[in-house]
């Protein structure tokens, strides 16, 4: 059974991004009281290392808490590591209990889209965590790419995240923006995202979808010509916002693609670099210019990068 689509949510609409939010309190209330956080990367050799901190991570997370966790998957090459990682504890009992209270999600989606499209994040999770992981976990949720209700089933979507009490650990990447600019999760520039939007519908650019057509070959996803063309005709990208950013209690994020990215190195260091405003308006243009800053208004963030991305 689906979760209902919540009751308080708020849709607005800027140049064509649909976002969906909590009404109260405002954008620019929760903004102004958000403190400016500066990033220490921690820099590790190898991808296999970043994968296995971050494995540490879900560990930690599980020592803290009783009952489940819920933990936003990262796609693309960021989490490549964690997963074949996961899917390997997953073919043994060594990690089962941990496993089990596992509520996992997705972030985003390239909608329309087939879900079994080789180009979708969920086919790419399940190629690189396997059936065991699936079995073993509590839950597993992604997105609906191929609804005519796209709007409603990314608010249900939403509703459910809530329901669980919230993103115990929230796995971010970090996509490059023309200017040195950044995306996160797949919140892009200019699209108008506040820090009260939970998810978002926002038209695709084709920064994007070349970025997500990429990184899908690079990590090696078993993909068509079928898949690709189709991806390619993908119109809008479905994503979680900076309210379900800033609500997680702990955002791990991992940059391992550098050398297949190298945009990632300006566009990394600018949200290392940047100052943010104190003043509210001119903060909120800040960051929808560069979505990438989200990141610097979160308490609790450990950023896991390779020595190529600062070198």
């Amino acid at each position: 059974m689906s979760a209902p689509a919540p009751q308080n949510i708020r849709r607005r609409v800027v140049d064509g991004n649909v976002w969906l939010g909590h009404a109260e309190p405002g954008a620019r209330e929760v903004l102004a009281r958000l403190a400016v956080q500066q990033i220490h990367p921690d820099v590790l050799e190898t991808e296999e290392a970043v994968g296995w901190a971050m494995w540490e991570e879900i560990k930690d997370a599980a020592r803290a808490k009783q009952g489940d966790l819920v933990v936003i998957l990262l796609g693309g090459r960021g989490a490549q590591a964690l997963h074949r990682l996961l899917g390997e504890m997953a073919r043994t009992s060594e990690a089962d209990e941990i496993l089990s209270r596992l509520d996992v999600f997705t972030q985003d989606a390239l909608a329309p889209m087939r879900m079994e499209n080789g180009f979708s994040f969920a086919r790419d999770f399940e190629r690189l965590l396997g059936h065991a992981f699936f079995k073993k976990v509590q839950s597993f949720s992604s997105m609906s790419t191929d609804t005519d209700d796209l709007e409603g089933e990314l608010a249900r979507y939403a509703a459910k995240l809530e329901s669980l009490g919230g993103i115990d650990i929230f796995f971010l990447g970090h996509g490059p923006e023309p200017g040195a600019a950044s995306h996160l999760a797949y919140i892009k520039p200019g699209s108008g995202a506040t820090a009260t939007d939970l998810a978002g519908i926002i038209p695709i650019s084709s920064t994007i979808l070349e970025h997500h057509v990429a990184k899908f070959k690079a990590g090696g996803s078993a993909v068509t010509e079928g898949d690709e063309a189709e991806c390619r005709a993908a119109t809008h990208i479905l994503t979680l916002g900076p309210a379900a950013i800033l609500g997680a209690r702990r955002i791990v994020q991992s940059i391992v693609d550098a050398g297949t990215a190298p945009a990632k190195r300006a566009s990394y260091r600018r949200v290392l670099e940047t100052e943010i405003s104190a003043d509210s308006a001119t903060r909120a243009s800040q960051l929808d210019e560069n979505p990438g800053l989200w990141i610097r208004l979160h308490p609790n963030v450990r950023s896991l990068i390779l020595p190529d991305v600062i070198s």
